[in-house]
């Protein structure tokens, strides 16, 4: 363990073996950093915030502090952060707040770029890429290998589907489905599915043209949406990702992006 002289360590913080922490580093009470992961110079990690191992915060990211919600009246409540997470400078990521469940929580293998900004109570999967100057609402659950690009802003409460891909400068008022791309700033649309991303995923050529086929029978017809899930699970009764994506779209409160 390396904790650098003019560090700030609480004693009622846990500090597992391998730990390295840089210059100015504030570490408060309750917080557990897991064994080899690096906290570098100026970072802030507040009480009750756990992050797992092999992790890497960089310069004057702030991490586990209090949500930003007028109702929230001191109550103990986490943040907990996976395995090998990479969190650059600036990020600000908020602990839960009571009526949300009390608990924010990064999934392992997250990568948050500079200034990505992480509310209250939000749930965000395993290997998700938040790219720079992103603000991200309270209640906001990203699934499992989504990317959102920079300058995107996330309405409270809002799902973001596995594998999904938000271009830069968009602004997401409701569900976007698993797979799928899509980009906006005042009409955010959907452009078909994240066709890069899932090669790069190795996604066979098989389920691509299904999730394009059902893509187009959901979004780009004119009946009811109701018959047009039906169909897709017809359509492609043994292609797991169109049910996910149709399950989904069929369990979304706040509505789906069209």
């Amino acid at each position: 363990m390396e904790i650098h002289p003019t560090a700030v360590v609480d004693p009622g913080a846990k500090l597992e073996e391998g730990v390295k922490i840089g210059p100015y580093v504030i570490i408060n009470k309750d917080a557990l950093i897991g064994a080899g992961t690096e906290i570098m110079a100026h970072a802030h990690i507040d009480s009750n915030t756990r992050i797992g191992c092999n992790c890497r915060v960089f310069p004057l990211a702030s991490l586990g502090t209090a949500p930003q919600d007028v109702t929230y009246a001191g109550e103990k409540t986490r943040l907990t952060i996976g395995d090998e997470v990479t969190i650059r400078e600036f990020v600000t990521v908020n602990r839960g707040t009571v009526k949300g469940g009390g608990v924010t929580r990064i999934g392992d293998g997250c990568y948050l770029m500079t200034y990505a900004h992480v509310g209250h109570d939000c749930q965000i999967g395993r290997n998700v890429t938040l790219i720079n100057n992103l603000a991200m609402s309270g209640h906001v659950t990203v699934e499992d290998e989504a990317t959102i690009s920079g300058m995107v802003a996330i309405h409270q409460h809002v799902r973001i589907g596995t594998h999904a891909y938000i271009g830069g400068v968009s602004r997401v008022t409701k569900d976007v489905p698993p797979y799928l791309l899509g980009q906006g700033v005042g009409d955010f649309k959907l452009y078909g599915p994240n066709i890069i991303g899932l090669k790069r995923k190795g996604f066979p050529r098989e389920t691509i043209s299904a999730l394009r086929e059902a893509f187009h029978l959901i979004f780009r017809t004119n009946r009811l949406l109701a018959e047009t899930l039906e169909d897709a699970l017809a359509r492609f009764p043994d292609v797991k990702e169109v049910k996910t994506m149709v399950e989904f779209i069929q369990s979304s409160k706040r509505g789906v992006t069209r």
